[in-house]
Parts: C-alpha cells; structure tokens; sequence
C-alpha cells in the first residue's frame, strides 16, 4: 500500500500594496545601478564595461586584427550581460562613433552609422578591436589585483565590479542614460582640459570649482559649436544641474551672381542624427509659409570631411538677420539639459565638477594603492630569492657536496634551510661544520635548488647582482609610493600627462557670451478672412472673394462663420467655462473645398472634455459686452475687453459645483433674454436686470428653478421684432410671452 505524504500549507498574508512598492523599488534600484546610470568612477555603465572587458579577455588589442561585431557580442552576452544582443551592440556602436564621444573606447571597421542619423550595419557585418587610448587608460593592470572582481549572472565567470581607469572618463566622454524615475545627462569635454583639472587637485584638494574651471573651460562637444552662455556654466558645475546653450558655426559665404551663401559648418551636439533632417525641414517650411522670402536654394554638402550646410540666400537679403531668425526659429540654436548624476559608492547622486574628480583621484589612489602593494610584495619576493642566489653562489662548492651527498631533494633542502646534516656525506670535515650553519629561507631553498648550471657562468652571476640592484632600488620606489601621498600623487600626474601627450586634441568648442539672437519679423500684411468652422470642429480660413462666391454653402454647412482679420485671434468659449484663443496664423488658409484642421490642433481645447459654446473674432468681443448664463441659472454681463489676453487658455468664468455654461452671447442690439428649462419653463426679461461683473465673479441666479430643473436654452429678443421658435412641435411666440422679473419661476409652456 502506497504511502500518501502529506505537506501543511503555509500561507503568508501580506498587504498587497506593500508587496508592490517593495518590488517596485527593487526593480527600480536595479534600472538604475545596474544598466541605465554610469559609475562615476571608470564613467562606464554595465553594458559598456562588460563589453570592453570581454574585448579585452578575447585579445582583441589595438594592435591586434579586428574581430566581428556579432562575435563580441555573443560572447559578451552569454558570459556578462544576458539582456539581449541589441543593447550590448547599441552600446559598442555608440563608443565607436566620434561625433557622440569626446574620445572612441572602441575602434570600429564598416558602418557604424553617421552624424546625419543613418544606422549603423548588422553586427554580423562590422568589425570592432579596442583603441589604444581604452586598453592604456581604462584596462591597464587589471591583472594586478587593483579592482574587486565579482561573480557573473551565473557565477560561472569573474567581471571587474569596475574598470581601473586612470583618468576621469565620465567627463570626458560624458553620458546620456533613463532609469526609472530619474535620467543622467552628462556633456563630454575636452581630455587635456581634464588631466589637467584633475592634476590641479590632485596638488590641492580644497581648490574650489571656479579655480577648477581654469582648466575646464566647459563642455567640448565633438561637434564643435558655440556655448552661449560662459557666465552661467560656474552654477551648473558647482550643481550639476543646468541648461547650456548651443550654436551651430555660421560661416558667410560669396554666391554666385552676387548672391550670399551661409554655410553651416558645426551643429549644436543636440542636433545631431534626426534633428539635421528636421532642421532642413524647418528651414524649408519659413520659405513655404513666407516667413522668409530670402531663400533661393537649400543644399546639405555634408561628407565624411565634416558638416557643410548651405543656403543660398537672395542678393538684397538681410543676412545678418535671416542668421538671427535660423537661431529663433530652428534648432540651430539649442539647449543641453545637464543633469550629472551618477553611481556613487553604489548609490545615485548629482554631482558637480569637483565631485566627480575627486571621486576618480580618489578611486585612482585606491587603484595605486593596490598596484604598488601588490607590486612590492612580489619584488620583496623577488629580493629575498636573488640574495640567496648570490649567497648560494658564494658557497657554491659547498652546495654541490651537500648535493651530491643526499640522497634526495627534501634531504638537501633541510641542510639548505635548517642545517641538518644527517644522512648526507661529506668530503671533509669542515664542510660538514660549515653545511650545520647554513640558514636559507624556504623559498630560496627552492631556488637554489631549481637553479640550472649556466646560472654560475660568470656573466649571468654579474646580471644577477644587477638585477638584484633593480630589485632593491624598484623596492624603495615602491615604500616610498605607498608612504608618502606626494609620491603617489607624482606617479599619477605623470600617468596623466603620458595620456595627455598621446591621446589629447585643441578644443573643438567655443565658449562665450554671446548676446541673444534679435529677429525682426518682417510685419505681414494684413488683410480680412473668413473664418470657418463646421459643426465636427474641423476649422479653416478662406480670403473674402472665395467666400462670397460660395456664401450659400459656406453659411449651411459650418456652425460658425465671420470675418477676422489675418493678424486677429479667434475666441472659443467652451462649457467648461474656458476661453481658448487662436492665432489666425496658425489655421490653415486655402480653398473653400480644404478639409481644414481639427480646432483641438491647434489650440488647449479638449472636444473630449469640453464643448464649444460660442466661437467668435476677439476684435468683435472687443467692441461689446458678453452674456454669460449656465446651466444652473446663473449669469452675469461682462465687458468683452476683459478677454483681450495673450494666454492661449483663461478661465472664462467662474462655475459653482456641477455647473456649466449654456450660453455665451455678444449683446449688440437685444434688449430681452428668454430662459427655457428642461421642464418646459420659460421666462422673459429686459436685459438691464443683470448685473455687469468681472470675468472671475460667478454672477447671479436669473431664473428660479425646480429640484431636478436646469437651463437648457436661451433665447435673445427685441420688443418690436416678433421671435418664434418650435418647443416640442409647438410653435412659441417669443415676444408674446409676458414680460417677467429676474429670479421668478417663470411660465410652464403645456404641449
């Protein structure tokens, strides 16, 4: 018979809400530490630290053949990081290309993209190998124990927890990156400006950031360019948060039959990939919508050699402020967010300029320290091997009799490291005497013991006192490294200035001050539309001659139709009691057939949230005074010069709970308003009994209503015209209505 085990459940009750914040949190921390922000230490995140080591563990040096993308990121993805081969490639192209960083951790061969935003080819087709700036400046020594090495995704390997790098890469390579919840954006700069920054204090610790800024200059973005604003850049790297403004290099060039050329030969580093295309767009769109009338041809001349954007401008064009109008209206004039944040000792923080060099000079003695410690301790070792070879060959006849005379290897190293005789023969008496007095170290036993013949010929024992020498004089460098700060210090800046000498280049950007860009629209003529808006909100404008042969059908088929002029603004008043401007430059002008544009395009106004109650030119609110009544009975008059505003979206009016607006009316020529609610009550009134209030009052109650009742009409009449109306099939007289008070019931209307 089958014996059935039994297991008691063991069910933990948890908040759920708690469950999810913790595993947000932990999903987040790991977003943030271990793929999306880079290590102020080597400047690397993850991903590009795990690439350039396993380059480095395949042998593909700078000075070696160039090995297959895919290659390097197989390997990289299946020993370090498993997050797929997409991001692993993305990162070894972007350390690849020139015009994102300041200096190129990887040398590629094929196409890795260009600055105009191409892609770069399948992995299968390029080639990458490491520059020798990466494997000297970021790998160098990691086989002298100088970092902590740290299990891999399934233990099965060993991966640097960080790279040794000698000088501060995250600056002069910079970094862009998104965690959750927080971003990174660090511009490059210049390489030399940044040894030399860290050399100053390295000299002086309590150096201040402006002192510093001696030395960095500010950003150096490999696209050149111009920084705008030099007095703002002290803020943002005492913060490591600001804006930086970028120009791109403008160039003036003579055309062709006196015609003037501006050539753009730098971008702003924000332009780069997409945004050239889109900045050729732009330019194009000021001509096709007259902004400008200056531009003859748009050409991009751009290669290899570097950015050449030509525009060829019209003999009696205004250059100097059609360059002024390419700052304003396009993005050759652009804003780099800085915000330096990055992993430190595990955690993220916001860093300015001195912070991240002393992190790295920090982390460079740390790394120094156990360079030299280890360095030492294997020279120390090396001392005491060679000074027991230069004894042994001292006493070398005595060595052989004792040799000679054991019977085996752990015989003759007894004698050599604690002078015990026993068993082995000697020739003589005296040797005897003298092998019981031998006090060799173990491991200089195992030297002499190892040592081979030719070593006693008489030139080798005069390299070995030689090197003995070396090793003694290596030994004192090194106490002296490790003792005093100074000399470390030395050793260091003297690694710096190496790097410096080979791998540094002039500045590409310029900093200065420069003054904002002033352009002076040329004013446009001004001239009066039709403004046109159908009842699906679709809105469009048509000139005056275009309207007047298609009147009949323009007036039946859109809900709002009136005149503004080209340089007016159009008012929406919506339910919600909003006012919503709209420049008559921005709706589309074109035929009377022209679909037009939804109004929500091109203004705040939601038609999923809200509905149009009146649609109107602000030239005409200005000339009157505006009837405002809601759902729940109120109304106010309010003069219409109140909604002369330059904001896009105003409050309109002020609404109690669950109300709205019902209706919003220019008063011309009227002199009686009629309230019709839902429950068939109508109320008519001389206009003089409301109030006039400002836009903000909510105003007073104009009709009395029942529990469940509401406004849902209003009507506006004169005395001496008849206005009739359908209510439920019945036809109402208006005008016939008994002329009542504000604030009463009014007459129920029988159907």
């Amino acid at each position: 018979m089958k014996k059935t085990q039994t297991f008691e459940e063991n069910i933990i009750r948890t908040e759920y809400s708690e469950v999810m914040q913790k595993s947000y949190i932990d999903y987040a921390m790991s977003v943030i530490v271990a793929r999306a922000l880079p290590d102020v230490r080597d400047g690397l995140k993850p991903v590009q630290r795990r690439t350039l080591y396993d380059m480095h563990e395949l042998g593909i040096r700078y000075d070696r053949p160039y090995r297959k993308s895919a290659r390097i990121v197989g390997d990289t993805m299946g020993k370090y990081h498993p997050h797929g081969d997409s991001s692993i490639y993305d990162a070894l192209v972007v350390m690849t290309q020139e015009f994102k960083k300041g200096l190129p951790l990887i040398d590629g061969h094929g196409n890795f993209g260009n600055i105009e935003g191409d892609g770069a080819a399948a992995m299968r087709y390029t080639e990458a190998r490491l520059e020798k700036v990466t494997q000297d400046g970021l790998l160098a020594d990691l086989d002298k124990d100088v970092v902590d090495f740290i299990p891999n995704f399934d233990e099965t390997e060993k991966e640097p927890s960080v790279l040794p790098a000698k000088f501060p890469n995250l600056l002069v390579n910079g970094s862009e990156g998104i965690a959750v919840g927080m971003a990174t954006s660090i511009p490059p700069h210049n390489l030399g400006e940044v040894i030399e920054a860290t050399k100053a204090y390295m000299k002086d610790e309590n150096i201040s950031t402006g002192a510093l800024m001696k030395y960095v200059k500010g950003p150096d973005f490999p696209t050149g360019g111009i920084v705008t604003n030099k007095d703002d850049l002290l803020a943002i790297y005492e913060t490591g948060m600001g804006k930086i403004k970028v120009r791109g290099k403008v160039d003036i060039e003579k055309g062709k039959n006196g015609k003037t050329n501006v050539v753009i030969s730098e971008i702003p580093f924000p332009m780069i990939g997409a945004n050239i295309s889109k900045f050729l767009s732009d330019v194009a769109n000021l001509s096709e919508t007259k902004k400008t009338m200056d531009i003859v041809d748009i050409s991009n001349q751009s290669s290899k050699e570097g950015i050449r954007i030509v525009i060829e401008l019209k003999k009696d064009a205004d250059v100097d402020n059609f360059i002024n109008m390419l700052y304003k209206k396009t993005r050759l004039e652009d804003t780099f967010g800085v915000n330096m944040l990055a992993i430190s000792k595990g955690r993220p923080e916001t860093m300015g300029l001195k912070q991240i060099i002393r992190e790295n000079v920090n982390f460079q003695f740390e790394v120094a320290t156990r360079k030299y410690t280890n360095l030492l301790a294997k020279e120390r070792e090396k001392r005491e091997v060679q000074e027991g070879l230069i004894k042994a060959c001292n006493v070398i006849d005595l060595i052989i009799e004792i040799l000679r005379g054991s019977k085996d290897r752990n015989m003759a190293k007894k004698c050599l490291v604690e002078g015990v005789i026993d068993g082995i023969k000697f020739k003589s008496k005296e040797s005897k005497i003298m092998a019981s007095q031998l006090m060799f170290t173990e491991r200089q036993a195992n030297a002499i013991l190892d040592m081979r013949l030719y070593k006693l010929i008489g030139l080798e024992v005069q390299a070995l006192i030689k090197d003995h020498e070396e090793t003694v004089a290596n030994i004192y460098r090194y106490e002296d490294i490790l003792d005093r700060r100074d000399s470390m210090a030395q050793v260091l800046m003297n690694e710096l200035d190496q790097l410096k000498k080979e791998f540094g280049r002039k500045r590409r950007t310029v900093i200065d001050n420069c003054e904002e860009a002033v352009y002076e629209e040329k004013k446009q003529e001004e001239m009066e539309l039709m403004f046109l808006m159908d009842r699906f909100g679709y809105i469009k404008s048509i000139d005056m001659a275009t309207f007047e042969r298609n009147k009949e059908a323009a007036l039946s088929e859109n809900k709002y139709v009136f005149p503004c002029k080209n340089t007016g603004k159009v008012c929406i008043f919506t339910d919600m009691g909003q006012l919503h401007t709209i420049k008559m430059s921005d709706i589309p002008f074109g035929k009377f057939r022209d679909k037009g544009i939804p109004v929500d395009n091109v203004s705040n106004y939601s038609s999923a949230k809200e509905q149009i109650v009146l649609a109107t030119s602000q030239s005409e609110l200005n000339l009157y005074r505006i009837v405002f009544v809601t759902a729940q009975s109120m109304m106010k008059i309010v003069d219409g010069g109140e909604f002369d505003v330059n904001k896009r979206t105003v409050a309109a009016t002020k609404l109690g709970d669950d109300d709205k607006v019902v209706s919003v009316y220019v008063l011309k020529d009227k002199t009686n308003i009629v309230l019709r609610t839902k429950e068939g009550y109508f109320l008519r009134f001389p206009l003089t009994e409301i109030p006039d209030k400002k836009k903000g009052a909510i105003g007073v109650r104009g009709m009395k209503l029942g529990a469940k009742d509401l406004v849902e009409e209003v009507y506006y009449t004169q005395n001496t015209v008849e206005t009739k109306i359908v209510y439920k099939d019945k036809e109402v007289n208006l005008t016939a209505l008994k002329l009542g008070k504000r604030d009463s019931k009014g007459t129920k209307i029988r159907v």
